[in-house]
């Protein structure tokens, strides 16, 4: 896993800055620190294309490199998040293909959610509306979630006749909301309502749909401000220790934070306690 390179690292330079990024298949801005990635086919409830799909995936692990994008932001525009692959420009064509294609299209879609994990930014994900199919998995593939009332997710692949085993699902939505709740949502591909959502861990928190942007942006403003690198290795260390036994996560950990102790962050952190005043944080 890439962690955040700061200005005074010698390879810095080796590292692509990310800020005038310009995408071709939905909106990005940059602003202090933070990436906001908004996925804007509202007529369509934002659906995915092969296209954009591929954007997103090339750009998440871009990210693992760049020097400017401390946190990232994910919505959609108009009200709803992402209604999932589009049916005409996805799903029509998928019916007409053979294994190795179709394989080759489930694999990007892994891919997407493999950089997402993979990257080490927080990503916050700002999630109205509808949110189904592909779009309920990036809302899950995100390392914070915060919704509205209106938001109903869905894991609905099987209600195009396909498991709900894609992209992950089997193996991230029982660990978020439990083995129970997760076999119910992917058996009957029933939407999850924000109430339960929340209650279920699965969102952080719940805001007005005017206030939701607002309010994920600031979140992923505070961890942009943070010791960057050392968030990078929570994310880290949250995917990992999945697979381990308690006690190599405790030595994993171990190892984690003397890294973290080397620091320049832990000393300016350790040098604003002492002078009484907020740290800065560089991200080295």
């Amino acid at each position: 896993m890439k962690h955040y390179i700061g200005a005074s690292n010698p390879m810095h330079a080796q590292f692509e800055p990310k800020a005038a990024y310009a995408a071709q298949h939905f909106a990005w801005t940059f602003a202090d620190g933070v990436g906001t990635i908004t996925l804007n086919r509202p007529e369509r409830k934002n659906p995915l294309t092969f296209d954009s799909y591929a954007e997103l995936r090339d750009l998440f692990r871009a990210l693992q490199y760049a020097t400017d994008v401390k946190a990232i932001v994910i919505t959609g525009a108009g009200g709803n998040f992402c209604s999932g692959g589009d049916v005409h420009e996805i799903i029509g064509p998928l019916t007409q293909m053979r294994m190795p294609a179709l394989l080759e299209f489930t694999r990007m879609t892994g891919d997407l959610i493999k950089t997402m994990r993979q990257c080490p930014q927080p990503i916050v994900g700002a999630i109205d509306g509808i949110c189904a199919g592909a779009g309920a998995m990036i809302a899950l593939a995100c390392d914070l979630r915060y919704g509205t009332p209106a938001t109903r997710t869905a894991f609905l692949f099987t209600r195009v006749g396909l498991a709900g085993a894609d992209m992950g699902a089997c193996a991230l939505l029982p660990r978020m909301i439990g083995q129970g709740r997760a076999s119910e949502l992917l058996f009957t591909g029933r939407a999850m309502t924000a109430t339960e959502g929340h209650a279920w861990g699965f969102f952080n928190a719940l805001h007005e749909s005017d206030a939701l942007l607002a309010a994920a942006t600031a979140v992923a403003r505070d961890l942009a401000d943070g010791p960057t690198f050392a968030h990078g290795m929570t994310k880290t260390m949250l995917s990992q220790e999945w697979s381990m036994t308690i006690e190599q996560a405790i030595e994993a950990e171990a190892q984690a934070q003397a890294i973290c102790m080397q620091t320049e962050d832990f000393k300016r952190a350790y040098e604003a306690f002492a002078a009484k005043r907020k740290p800065v944080f560089g991200g080295d």
